[in-house]
């Protein structure tokens, strides 16, 4: 196939127009969310959307802003104000495009696996009613001294008479435009339509006291010149924008997993990581705000028709076009048209269903996600992306540190084997065979020393431990093991290990369990599953005769 066909460049270039057509307006909105120029925004999709788009693994996969990004960004940059505001903005992209590049070139794409399902549900669902709380006010024009979108929500409910009704009837006017207009075929331009209309009803109608764009900023209708990072601010940004780096790349990373490439393999998520930090170091100089892979877009633009890459590339020099050309038009976007927007968006990104299931999964996982969704409402966005870090890294050591159960394997008459649960205690002058299940590392020490079995009752007990598939044990581990062996010995017993793996034996050979097993009684894994089990049953049995002539 031709790598350049005219179908493939009609399609791509009408999902790019179809996608521009969704960006634009979330592109502004995000810039609002958090507390920028729009213009801003959309220097970042402007940007960061083609480069990235180039530079990724993932050919499908929609680069852009985000809810999430924008609550991130907004309060990282809380304190600043003014040029300072600016330049904050220009290190907080650096450092975020910095470190996400870092981490793709190190290849630790798997880094977002260790965020739990559940602390990700509560966050992102805390984030999406922070932004539909603080819309609030702008939506119905009344303005709050509070600085939490709770707070700000609870000002508002004690003093509804101070409610702006112009602004308040454009903002339901605008709600309602997009909750309609997204039953029909145009849905996929629900947004776009509802704050133009609403903004030229605004216009037309004379409604001056409604706030506008021209009210919070001027947008310029060129290019924006480069501008370097202060890097005197970056140690104190970088946290910040750590947790913004973090947010971005688990959200792309669940977009890169459910969308395959056109050749039906799914994208290297480390080079989607390298990626999107490549994007966002360039939009970094151009003034635009973080951007990260979205999963409301990236649908957009597959339902679309996108085939390629360049897809988005062309979005990207569409929007280019529209600052050029129609810049000083943004100006005259009414406020609450905006507000709008985030409001339905958000509402929509709330997953019920999925709330539901980590509700249902178990107490533990209930208690991770209500915990990170009240500290995400309570505290910064960058102190609730921690606490969900170390409260996803507890779970996980929790969960690994339970994962530990062991079973005896029992010989039948007709050469197989099978499961039974392990004896509280050793029989004596027999051969135990053991399996061991579960993640074998410190945290689960105490539970495996638990249920192995005792041999304190028992004499010239032999225990075979099958260690096939292992390929790493860890100090504390041999040190249960060690003791079990010395326990085994007191009594008159043996501790053999079964199907050790070429990786793991280098390991065994330099601890002092090799002392208590010896060479001989440790016996290497073989390509037949059981061939190594049988070998040391064999030696089991073997020893023990020994010992009975012996006596």
């Amino acid at each position: 196939m031709r790598y350049f066909s005219k179908q493939r460049f009609g399609k791509d270039l009408s999902s790019g127009l179809t996608t521009t057509l969704v960006t634009i307006p979330d592109a502004l909105a995000s810039a609002v969310l958090a507390g920028l120029n729009p213009v801003y925004g959309l220097y970042a999709v402007m940007i960061g959307t083609p480069v990235a788009a180039l530079a990724m693994s993932s050919q499908l996969m929609y680069v852009a802003n985000t809810g999430a990004l924008a609550v991130a960004t907004g309060s990282a940059l809380s304190g600043y104000s003014g040029d300072a505001l600016l330049q904050a903005l220009v290190v907080v992209t650096f450092l975020v495009g910095l470190i996400q590049l870092g981490l793709g070139l190190l290849r630790l794409g798997a880094i977002t696996r260790f965020v739990s399902n559940a602390v990700m549900i509560g966050f992102m669902t805390a984030i999406m009613a922070r932004i539909i709380l603080g819309q609030l006010g702008e939506l119905t024009g009344f303005k709050s001294d509070a600085d939490n979108p709770v707070l700000q929500a609870l000002d508002l409910a004690g003093n509804l008479a101070h409610v702006h009704g112009p602004t308040f009837a454009a903002g339901l006017f605008a709600v309602a435009l997009i909750v309609l207009v997204e039953r029909t075929r145009l849905r996929h331009f629900s947004m776009i339509l509802a704050v133009l209309a609403t903004s030229l009803a605004v216009y037309g109608l004379g409604l001056d006291s409604v706030r506008i764009v021209a009210d919070l900023a001027d947008i310029p209708d060129s290019l924006p010149l480069p501008a370097l990072p202060q890097f005197g601010l970056v140690m104190e940004l970088l946290p910040s924008a750590a947790a913004i780096a973090l947010i971005g790349l688990v959200q792309s990373a669940g977009v890169s997993r459910s969308i395959p490439n056109p050749d039906g393999n799914f994208p290297n998520v480390s080079r989607d990581f390298a990626g999107q930090g490549i994007a966002n170091l360039v939009a970094s100089l151009f003034k635009g705000m973080p951007t990260g892979g979205t999963m409301s877009e990236t649908a957009v633009h597959v339902g679309a028709g996108a085939t390629s890459r360049w897809a988005a590339v062309y979005s990207g020099l569409m929007i280019l076009a529209f600052v050029l050309l129609l810049g000083s038009m943004v100006e005259q976007i009414a406020k609450p048209a905006i507000a709008a927007l985030l409001i339905v968006a958000a509402v929509q990104v709330i997953k019920v269903g999925e709330i539901l299931d980590v509700w249902r999964t178990s107490l533990t996982a209930r208690t991770v996600m209500v915990a990170t969704f009240v500290a995400t409402l309570a505290l910064s966005v960058e102190q609730s992306v921690l606490l969900g870090v170390v409260l996803s890294a507890v779970l996980y050591l929790y969960h690994a540190s339970m994962d530990v159960h062991v079973m005896e394997m029992v010989a039948t008459p007709d050469g197989d084997f099978e499961e039974h649960p392990t004896p509280r205690e050793l029989p004596g002058g027999k051969v135990t065979v053991i399996n061991l299940y579960g993640s074998l590392f410190f945290a689960a020490a105490d539970l495996l020393a638990e249920q192995l079995p005792s041999s304190r009752n028992a004499q010239r007990a032999v225990v075979i431990l099958r260690l096939r598939g292992r390929s790493n044990l860890g100090s504390t581990i041999y040190n249960v093991l060690e003791r079990y062996a010395a326990q085994l010995s007191k009594h008159g017993g043996k501790l053999i290990l079964s199907g050790v793996s070429d990786v793991l034996y280098p390991q065994l050979v330099r601890t002092d369990l090799f002392k208590f097993v010896g060479e001989e009684y440790l016996v290497r894994a073989e390509r037949r599953p059981a061939a190594a089990m049988r070998t040391a049953m064999a030696l089991g049995e073997a020893w023990l005769e020994n010992r009975s002539g012996r006596e």
